[in-house]
């Protein structure tokens, strides 16, 4: 039980437990549902084992905090970052034999029976993994003769070639001379001179579209001659290498931006043949200039792999070679994502130690940590000294605000999110601080900044206010799906979640509007797409507990939602989504139970479901019957989103902190010791958008 102190409010008890919940607390069988799972424990055992389990799952977060008082789990990626690094060791001139073979061994060993690589545990061979780690194993020595080089190169064919390979992997190539820049999108640095009210500019792209594009353009512009060994050579893999093609797929409607981006890429082409460029030379500053401002204040580039790769690149480009100290830091930066295990490497695609801190911390107080509790206390101090409050580029479309958000990264200062900025609220709500004045001003920033950052449509996107021209996903090198940040369900629903957790009313303008963002956001059969999570279960269960704290949960969209939760729990009591419906919408809801997603379906079912539903029970059963004994859950998929269809990532806490949250969530609900841990900040004490 957490004891509330001075300037800490408790919460209303919520109403009785349930005679289906009384069973699952107590152990008394009286009236329960009689599609329990075969695995239910006897009526005797169920209590205890909840609480033991909750404990243990306590136990074992805890023993995972650093001793500064962050959590960070390892970040998993596809073979995609393990191939790009070889490249990028060869072309920097530091191919360490050592090194180079480790790497290379973790690419060989993922390589799936049909001669591919997937991009998520348990999917099919994509072409551009394929093609990169081909490369990158011929780089390494790999003779394109032995079996699995050429079942590889068979695979990249039968996937459509290298001709249909996206913009990056092309690019890459044409840096070392393996490919003609003909067959690579234009990426013009000019696109720096355009103006930030023009309609098309740098700033309508997502924040980590500009960190991985810049640096690009440098390169589009410089080409610089960094022709690996002849057996780089990827001839080969072209369907007809005879004929040396790149597809860039027309709109059969004429009329169209997709059209009208190739025809322009056709023109910039010829504008690359011109003797003399006359903006060239300001723009290449402008490039430069704006990319050196952004390392500063970061730990590399906007502290990702693409984005961190490509700076260095530029870097060597601009004759800042390997051993210039500015070049020096960034490697050593992105060297720090290896993780070396026996005779292999692998990279991170960045750090989390944000996001797995704030998402450990509400996990433990839900779990009945005290909030004075010294790991607690220790985090939010931690927690607290990573608060943004620099300039950013989110500045750009929100000039009015102050700064006042948090990053994802131990240090990305120009691109605090909104993500991150609202679950770090919710954790220092469960937080006694012995400096409650620090805490209370640190909080203030962080509900005014979010405030400021809801987008004209009610939601919120991730990084910037209004990033929603979706024209802009027509220009060919857009083929990463991800050139904007536009408002989404899962991270609107967070920052309702959080303004909601500080007693804020529907009626709340801020909330009002997100509301309706939402509900025009659902899908017909009640889901919510996941932009950042697996996929509609993950999208689905944050709504719906936003939709709680606020009160809304009897609407019929919320019912709508349960209705749909309940129907795509698996019969083991689990629930699971493959990232394979981020392709195909029609595979929503399927794939192997894991321990998140269970947690993400259970947590939405608490919500909003009848509390005798029987659907609880089971997700309950199936956390409590597969935790190890260390009170540790285990995953091998993938349940986390970069860029959908494109790059998905596991975070190796997420098996261990949901749950644990569900679950002592389950029992704080069913034993009405719930219990409301907030600062109280009214709403009238902050501004909303200009315009709202």
């Amino acid at each position: 039980m957490i004891v509330a102190g001075a300037g800490w409010r408790q919460r209303a008890k919520l109403h009785p437990i349930t005679l289906g919940e009384f069973y699952l607390v107590t152990g008394t069988r009286i009236g329960f549902d009689t599609s329990l799972p075969a695995s239910f424990p006897p009526a005797e055992d169920w209590s205890g084992r909840l609480e033991q389990a909750i404990e243990r799952g306590a136990s074992h977060l805890l023993s995972l905090q650093y001793e500064e008082g962050y959590w960070l789990g390892e970040l998993e990626a596809d073979t995609t970052l393990e191939s790009d690094y070889i490249y990028y060791l060869h072309v920097l001139g530091k191919a360490e034999p050592g090194r180079i073979a480790k790497l290379a061994n973790y690419v060989r060993r993922r390589q799936l029976e049909d001669g591919g690589w997937n991009i998520y545990p348990g999917g099919p061979s994509d072409l551009n993994a394929t093609a990169k780690a081909y490369f990158a194993l011929k780089l390494a020595g790999d003779s394109a003769d032995s079996p699995h080089m050429a079942c590889a190169r068979e695979t990249v064919r039968r996937l459509g070639g290298l001709e249909r390979t996206n913009s990056y992997v092309r690019f890459y190539l044409a840096l070392i001379g393996a490919l003609g820049w003909e067959l690579v999108p234009s990426i013009p640095p000019e696109i720096m001179l355009l103006p930030s009210w023009f309609y098309i500019n740098i700033y309508e792209m997502s924040s980590w579209t500009r960190g991985i594009v810049i640096p690009m353009a440098i390169l589009w512009a410089i080409r610089p001659d960094w022709r690996l060994p002849e057996r780089a050579g990827v001839d080969e893999l072209f369907r007809d290498p005879s004929r040396r093609t790149a597809a860039f797929d027309w709109s059969k409607q004429l009329l169209s931006w997709r059209n009208f981006f190739l025809a322009l890429d056709r023109g910039l082409k010829l504008y690359e043949k011109l003797p003399w460029k006359p903006l060239r030379q300001r723009a290449l500053r402008e490039a430069k200039a704006w990319m050196l401002k952004h390392i500063e204040r970061t730990e590399g580039l906007a502290a990702i792999y693409p984005a961190m790769m490509n700076s260095i690149l530029a870097l060597v480009a601009l004759d800042h070679g390997p051993d210039d100290p500015l070049t020096r830091r960034e490697i050593r930066e992105f060297a720090r994502f290896e993780i070396e295990e026996g005779d292999t490497i692998r990279l991170q695609p960045c750090v989390s130690p944000v996001w797995d801190a704030c998402i450990a911390m509400v996990a433990l107080e839900e779990a009945g940590l005290p909030p004075d509790h010294q790991a607690l206390v220790k985090a939010a101090d931690w927690m607290l000294s990573k608060q943004v409050l620099g300039p950013g580029d989110w500045q750009v479309k929100n000039k009015e605000a102050e700064p006042g958000g948090w990053a994802f990264e131990f240090r990305n200062d120009w691109f605090p999110d909104v993500d991150d900025t609202a679950f770090v609220l919710m954790a220092l709500q469960g937080v006694k601080y012995p400096d409650p004045k620090r805490m209370e001003v640190a909080m203030r920033r962080g509900i005014q900044w979010l405030l400021s950052m809801q987008n004209r449509d009610g939601g919120w996107g991730a990084f910037d206010r209004d990033n929603d021209r979706k024209f802009l996903c027509n220009i060919p090198f857009a083929d990463h799906n991800a050139m904007i940040d536009p408002s989404t369900a899962d991270v609107t629903a967070r920052v309702m979640e959080c303004l909601g957790r500080f007693g804020w009313p529907a009626d709340h303008p801020a909330i009002r509007r997100a509301v309706e963002f939402l509900t025009k956001d659902q899908t017909e059969d009640g889901s919510w797409f996941g932009r950042w999570g697996a996929n509609y279960v993950y999208g689905t269960s944050g709504v719906l507990r936003a939709l709680e704290t606020v009160s809304l949960t009897a609407q019929d969209y919320s019912q709508r939602a349960v209705a749909w939760l309940r129907g795509v729990q698996k019969p083991d009591g689990g629930f699971g989504e493959s990232l394979r419906s981020y392709e195909l919408p029609t595979t929503k809801g399927n794939g192997n139970s894991t321990a998140s997603q269970t947690a993400w379906g259970l947590i939405g079912l608490l919500a909003a479901a009848d509390r005798s539903d029987p659907a609880i029970a089971k997700a309950v059963a199936y956390l409590v019957d597969r935790q190890n004994e260390d009170g540790s859950w285990s995953e091998s998929e993938f349940t986390g989103t970069g860029f959908p269809s494109v790059f998905y990532l596991k975070y190796h806490l997420y098996r261990n902190s949901f749950p644990l949250y569900a679950l002592a969530r389950f029992r704080n609900r069913s034993q009405n010791v719930e219990e409301d841990r907030a600062l109280t900040f009214k709403p009238s004490e902050f501004r909303l958008r200009s315009g709202f």
